[in-house]
């Protein structure tokens, strides 16, 4: 049977992620983000309830990304989560995009012709941004044009250059309904991003979200939940820098920007410039909160919930995987599991994150009871 793999936040999850899932075949393997979210920011809801909204609506397997995977810019959250599934024995790689492009072929180019790409890359001077400098690499290389706000496409873009490593074969899904950002509340369809906006009207939830009582159920946190204890972190560290990704001119910018920010988004715009996009100044301080230092990423793969299928796919993989579905004494990540007690902080009603903690499992009773 084919084994599909889906990298995915799920935040929270929406009728375009139950669309992907059905557009997918065989053995469905989400590699979910854990408790903080690839743009910098913590996930509305935690990665339990989001598991289950999966499981309920088609996927089969869902595993957990480390922190230093989900909290990363593209090529690092990309090339983290294909190891990830790559060790899960998936044959394809299902995600949506803005764009009609043959993303097959694109990681055709990259698997030959890498090295060279890589070269180019790193001779391209350091006035530009990171992602600045890979819109160029792909223009030069493979041709591809870059126009509007296509983060989707961005991501296809590294699925196609980490999957470039393992044979893995790419499978993009046009997106349909409202754009990415789009706050819109006309599309059934709708952003994430419309729905984290709109969490009080239940009319437009129940139109866009496959269980959305599971949404309206859960302890939901933001930004603003985290502020003060970002504000803390900042004023008491003596030494910036010695957090992970964090130099000398940041650490001296966040410094001065926290003095005056009202708000999260206000310290992002104080602290952003042309070279330090938003993007990267929210997982900077991101990692800044949770007080992130580089370690070395979990060779086992921690399990947060799975169907008989999915349970019976871990048996086929054991021999090759190490599998993690309960945390005790031993730590899966330190670094994983520190963020999540941070996470944990943003509100008393948000439940313990690891510790004990077991999969999430819908019987197959329970799935024709959510069809029905």
């Amino acid at each position: 049977m084919t084994s599909t793999g889906i990298i995915a936040e799920f935040n929270p999850f929406h009728n375009g992620h139950k669309y992907l899932l059905d557009q997918a075949e065989g053995i469905k393997i989400i590699a979910v983000s854990g408790n903080f979210v690839q743009r910098g920011e913590p996930a509305l809801i935690d990665k339990w309830t989001r598991t289950q909204m999966a499981l309920e609506s088609g996927a089969d397997l869902v595993i957990e990304l480390p922190f230093l995977v989900s909290v990363q810019s593209a090529d690092y959250f990309a090339r983290g989560a294909v190891d990830i599934l790559a060790r899960l024995g998936i044959d394809q790689l299902v995600f949506g995009t803005e764009e009609a492009l043959d993303y097959q072929a694109i990681s055709d180019t990259y698997a030959a012709r890498g090295t060279e790409m890589e070269t180019f890359l790193s001779q391209l001077p350091d006035s530009l941004s990171y992602p600045q400098k890979t819109q160029k690499m792909w223009e030069k290389f493979a041709g591809v044009d870059f126009s509007g706000n296509t983060p989707n496409h961005i991501l296809g873009l590294a699925y196609a250059k980490a999957c470039a490593a393992y044979g893995i074969k790419l499978a993009p899904i046009s997106r349909i309904g409202a754009g990415y950002h789009s706050d819109s509340k006309r599309e059934q369809i709708a952003s994430a991003t419309a729905i984290r906006k709109h969490l009080n009207d239940r009319e437009f939830l129940g139109k866009t979200m496959p269980a959305p009582q599971l949404l309206e159920q859960a302890t939901k946190v933001n930004w603003a939940n985290y502020f003060p204890l970002l504000k803390y972190q900042i004023m008491t560290n003596l030494d910036l820098t010695a957090i992970f990704q964090v130099n000398e001119e940041l650490a001296s910018r966040i410094k001065e920007a926290v003095k005056t920010a009202v708000n999260f988004d206000d310290l992002v715009d104080k602290v952003a410039t042309k070279r330090y996009t938003k993007a990267r100044v929210r997982r900077i301080l991101t990692y800044i909160l949770v007080n992130a230092k580089e370690t070395a990423l979990p060779e086992a793969i921690h399990v947060l919930g799975f169907t008989h299928k999915g349970q019976q796919h871990l048996k086929s993989v054991k021999k090759s995987a190490e599998i993690i579905t309960r945390i005790g004494a031993k730590p899966w990540d330190a670094m994983t599991q520190q963020a999540d007690r941070v996470y944990q902080l943003g509100s008393l009603d948000i439940q313990e994150q690891n510790w004990g903690r077991v999969p999430v499992r819908i019987t197959k009773e329970e799935k024709e009871h959510e069809k029905n």
